[in-house]
């Protein structure tokens, strides 16, 4: 950073800026690294990396690549924070806004790919930014051409069956029987958004497989599964191709729904998947579950389902909360008076501190929690999906959790079903 304040942004061997000629100040600055963005980021971007974070305290790392949604091309950012993994994806116009906000306060590096050039972006600790591109020779110089462009499609067509557990063009029978596929394999345009999100939650399965025993039958119970879209691809995925010898149980209220996916099961010859009408609350129809899934259970109706699965001693735990209406009734503070003020500032407060201090109670109960990104916030903001994995040991958190319950002045159903009783369905 000079002493008038611009940043400095150096030239490349034939004396040019990149991007344009140099303008003065701050904004001209911005606006060059803005169009090095933009260079890239288009037909023929192929990925990008940034790290040297700037602090300890927030994202390691960044990666950002394009991925294909139905026949959208969108860019998807994965942020490294701790041991987790957040996603978002993006149009052009705000990944460029994105990448350009994070570097300089986020990060102080960035390497980025594309068909027929890199280039990297350094900014030092006193806001100096370096910028260099090189590009090939001949007629892949140009990011425009129909052939880059081309290319560029293909590279996203191979990725994007490449990280798909369930992939384009492979007929499965009950994927067909719900509108996701075609009889030949192929997704349905309408149903992409479904597809994704399919694919997505097997993702979690396939990472907890090893907390399911193979030499035995392990029975998960999925908690208001409505339609059933996930709970078929959870045992298509388990019993078909990984050959785990599971049981799984669909609970519902809904009759008629219960009845279609009965029907459904018994087409597609899944004898190990059944599904029953009933309650969360009151349901007793085994006495032992290995894995507890409860997907858009409204308000409440999860904290049943958690305590469900607690006293289970269930290994595994997938939870993707919906309508957390409850504390947003009972929370007051006058600390956030200011912000709670604003009536969906306070709803959404209130859904993150709901699902915050179920992750913490589940870890006072003995699991190891992660809140990780189910689906893409653009679809649902009911995008959040708790994962529990029960590891014996509790947490001594209680003191921690009832501060921040009475700062709030809140009590959530959660802490009174199974920590107003301490030692409720927790064995060391």
């Amino acid at each position: 950073m000079t002493e008038d304040g611009r940043m400095e942004i150096q030239k490349e061997k034939n004396g040019k800026v990149p991007n344009g000629s140099p303008k003065t100040g701050i904004e001209g600055e911005r606006e060059k690294i803005h169009s090095l963005l933009e260079e890239f980021i288009g037909p023929g971007f192929l990925q990008a990396v940034a790290s040297s974070p700037v602090s300890s305290d927030g994202a390691k790392k960044l990666k950002l690549k394009p991925v294909s949604a139905g026949r959208q091309v969108r860019y998807q950012a994965e942020e490294f924070v701790g041991t987790q993994v957040f996603h978002k994806n993006m149009e052009q116009e705000e990944t460029v806004s994105y990448l350009q906000e994070r570097m300089g306060t986020h990060f102080r590096q960035l390497q980025l790919e594309a068909v027929g050039k890199s280039g990297s972006l350094l900014v030092s600790k006193k806001g100096k930014a370096t910028i260099h591109v090189k590009r090939k020779e001949g007629k892949n110089a140009s990011p425009m051409s129909k052939e880059l462009q081309s290319a560029w499609e293909r590279g996203l067509s191979h990725n994007r069956k490449k990280n798909y557990i369930l992939e384009e063009g492979i007929p499965v029978p009950f994927l067909a029987a719900l509108g996701v596929q075609t009889a030949d394999g192929r997704v349905v345009h309408a149903k992409y958004d479904k597809f994704r999100q399919i694919n997505r939650f097997l993702e979690f399965i396939e990472d907890v497989l090893p907390q399911l025993d193979k030499n035995r039958e392990s029975v998960i119970l999925d908690f208001g599964c409505g339609k059933s879209y996930l709970t078929f691809a959870m045992y298509y995925y388990l019993r078909e191709l990984k050959g785990y010898p599971v049981r799984i149980i669909g609970l519902d209220l809904k009759t008629d729904v219960i009845r279609r996916c009965s029907e459904l099961a018994a087409r597609c010859g899944y004898d190990g998947l059944s599904f029953s009408t009933g309650d969360i609350a009151s349901y007793d129809g085994v006495e032992q579950v290995d894995m507890v899934v409860t997907l858009h259970a409204c308000d409440t109706a999860t904290d049943f389902a958690l305590e469900k699965a607690v006293r289970w001693q269930a290994k595994v735990i997938l939870s993707v909360p919906c309508c957390q209406h409850e504390l947003n009734g009972q929370m007051e503070s006058r600390l956030f008076a200011p912000v709670l003020g604003y009536g969906i500032i306070k709803e959404r407060m209130a859904a993150l501190y709901t699902d915050a201090l179920r992750a913490q109670i589940l870890e006072y109960m003995g699991y190891r929690v992660q809140i990780l990104e189910f689906i893409d916030m653009e679809h649902t903001p009911k995008n959040l999906l708790i994962r529990a994995v029960r590891q014996g040991k509790r947490k001594e958190n209680r003191k921690e959790i009832e501060a921040v319950m009475e700062e709030l002045h809140v009590k959530p159903t959660l802490y009174r079903l199974l920590m107003e009783n301490t030692a409720a369905g927790f064995t060391e």
